[in-house]
């Protein structure tokens, strides 16, 4: 079974190393035609860190001050590609500097000398497409200094990565890839003389990725909210440097930049990042209110619904619950068994989260992102929601998952309302999750309840054979909300009562109904940037299903006496790359 796919690989990749070839040997471009401002945010810091020699990528650090970064031996595909993708160029762009530039240049030109004959892992066409759109933006940067023959070199590789991508961008896998690819085949047709031919046939492609990859709601099969920010980036990026030529971006560009605008401030927490979904982060510091501003498009999703995510925001606190059956086929190679789970953050400070994804520390650590127990919500009989198939062509794709999902969003007596419900737990236990969440106006008070119902007559039968198998004692559930690591929490009242101090000075208080047990347990915060996952905690409510109906109760909300705003003075910890 696996022959095929595998063939499929090896075929794609002879295929690009053939192009590569023959895109050297083509005609030089001579000088830009006009060259595109840099749109993508580095951090002056990790510049800072790179000339040092300290190269932290794809979870994976390596220290080797002074050392030609061409000449390291990459962990793993990950941390090669990053290095070929050329994104650390927006790092060192950030950091400005005498040695920044240095490096820039060396390493440049290395891979120039290495591999520009059309060699190495990093002819490819979404890497390609990566790599142009920096060397483009970063030209002034990097051509500063240099003499005629290192300018006539960064041209001619310019020249034949712009004739490679012409060839094989249809090769890129389709969504995130195959916009990276047309991205940069569109930044190097308007900047380079003699390349304006693949101008063209690229925004047509362009136009028909946005028509059929970006769905009428402005969301992505895989529901990946960092990656539908990437796509979101490219095509305004895209959209700015064709403005600036005297183009104008085309009705799908612009149209698919108008319905992906809405659906990513649904997605955005009130302290300007990501909710953590899919295999998603929170996205590089600014980068979402960057591309907002620069695509200039207002508004949000109506109903507080984009993308198969609910979104319940008052005052200073932001909710994103994921209401939606997680992605299906191809889509689900990242996705994650988390439906009903919901982040929570207060103002600038994350409180609520969902440990996020692992895949930088290795397939244990990815599995583990993926579960149920990794989310905050309930969690039945320490089973996810939605399981793993088998490996497939590298990739673990979701072999079942809930189906039904009704959501519904209302206002209530004083706030506002969400209910929803899946049926990820129907098959093996006769029951349906239900969930309501009702956040108050003044966005100081949430109160929940999550149900577990035999609903139908045909469901009884099986909830009764897994209560048997348990000796009567009750199917066991949990409710868990997994805290972010800059949040303190201790047990008061006698165990009944959960107090979360965030840096802010912010208290949250959790409240139980008495029907279940409150317990403090370790957990963790998995992040992209990060070389080992962050020790945290999270707060357990933990029952026992005995009947066709079980109804838990829960609420967090500030003290009554806390103030309606806190300045948040705290400011968050720099840390160095060597920490875990």
């Amino acid at each position: 079974m696996a022959y095929p796919e595998n063939l499929t690989v090896h075929w794609t990749r002879l295929q690009n190393r053939l192009a590569a070839r023959r895109a050297v040997l083509g005609r030089p471009a001579t000088a830009f035609r006009s060259r595109p401002e840099p749109r993508s945010i580095g951090s002056h810091a990790r510049g800072r860190q790179l000339s040092a020699g300290n190269f932290l990528f794809a979870g994976h650090l390596v220290q080797a001050p002074g050392a030609d970064m061409w000449a390291l031996d990459p962990p793993d595909h990950g941390f090669a590609e990053a290095l070929h993708g050329f994104g650390w160029l927006d790092d060192l762009a950030a950091a400005g500097d005498a040695p920044a530039r240095a490096r820039a240049q060396a390493w440049l030109w290395g891979w120039i000398t290495r591999y520009g004959r059309g060699r190495g892992p990093g002819w490819t066409p979404d890497l390609t497409g990566r790599r142009l759109m920096r060397w483009i933006s970063h030209a002034f940067f990097l051509l500063s200094g240099q003499d005629s023959a290192a300018s006539r070199a960064f041209y001619r590789s310019l020249a034949a990565q712009t004739v490679f991508l012409g060839r094989r961008w249809k090769a890129s896998a389709p969504g995130l890839p195959r916009f990276e690819a047309l991205t940069g085949l569109v930044y190097a047709a308007i900047s380079l003389e003699g390349m304006e031919r693949h101008l063209a046939p690229a925004l047509a492609a362009l136009d028909r990725e946005c028509r059929e990859r970006i769905d009428a709601e402005g969301g992505l099969p895989t529901r990946n909210p960092e990656e539908l920010l990437d796509v979101f980036s490219l095509l305004t990026w895209a959209a700015v440097a064709l403005g600036e030529t005297g183009r104008g971006a085309s009705d799908p560009h612009w149209a698919a930049i108008e319905r992906i605008a809405p659906t990513l401030r649904t997605l955005r927490h009130a302290d300007g990042g990501l909710a953590r979904f899919h295999g998603g982060g929170r996205g590089a510091e600014g980068r979402l209110d960057q591309a907002l501003a620069d695509s200039g498009v207002k508004g949000r999703a109506p109903g507080g619904l984009a993308m198969g995510f609910a979104r319940l925001s008052a005052g200073r606190t932001s909710i994103v619950v994921d209401a939606a059956p997680p992605p299906r086929g191809q889509a689900s190679a990242d996705a994650h068994a988390s439906t009903l789970a919901f982040e929570l953050t207060s103002g600038r400070r994350p409180l609520i989260v969902n440990c996020g994804s692992g895949t930088n520390f290795g397939g244990d650590w990815r599995r583990a992102g993926r579960a149920t127990p990794s989310h905050s919500t309930l969690v039945l009989a320490e089973r996810s929601s939605a399981r793993l198939g088998p490996v497939r062509d590298g990739r673990e794709y979701l072999l079942t998952a809930p189906r039904r999902v009704p959501v519904e969003i209302s206002q209530a007596q004083d706030g506002l309302r969400l209910e929803a419900a899946h049926d990820g737990y129907l098959a093996g236990f006769g029951l349906t999750h239900a969930r309501r969440l009702e956040l108050t106006f003044d966005g100081r008070g949430l109160v929940g309840e999550d149900m577990l119902l035999a609903l139908d007559e045909d469901d009884h039968p099986r909830f009764d054979a897994a209560l048997d198998a348990t000796g009567l004692d009750g199917i066991p559930f949990e409710i868990r909300f997994h805290l972010h690591p800059d949040v303190d929490v201790s047990l008061d009242m006698g165990g009944h009562v959960a107090s979360m101090a965030l840096m802010s000075g912010e208290i949250w208080l959790l409240r139980g109904d008495g029907s279940t047990r409150m317990t403090v347990e370790p957990s963790v915060y998995l992040e992209k940037t990060r070389l080992k996952p962050r020790a945290t905690k999270q707060v357990v409510l933990s029952g026992r299903a005995i009947e066709y109906a079980t109804r838990t109760r829960w609420s967090l909300a500030k003290p009554q006496d806390a103030p309606v705003g806190i300045r948040d003075l705290a400011r968050d910890g720099l840390y160095p790359v060597t920490e875990p």
